[in-house]
């Protein structure tokens, strides 16, 4: 089962980025990502957020 996310961090190192990850029970993973693995991260959270904000917001199409 799948556990939720209780925080993460994103730090910068000499050659790409330390991403820090914790979950609910406090249990960390550390991963390295270069710059053109976290712009592929954040664009696909961007495409899918955008994908659902009308779900969320209850926002209604005005055509």
């Amino acid at each position: 089962m799948a556990k939720a996310l209780a925080s993460f961090a994103i730090s910068p190192t000499g050659d790409g980025y330390l991403l820090m990850i914790e979950d609910e029970d406090g249990d960390t993973i550390e991963m390295t990502a270069t710059f053109e693995q976290l712009d592929l991260l954040a664009e696909a959270v961007d495409q899918q957020l955008n994908g659902d904000e009308e779900d969320v917001l209850g926002v209604e199409d005005e055509e």
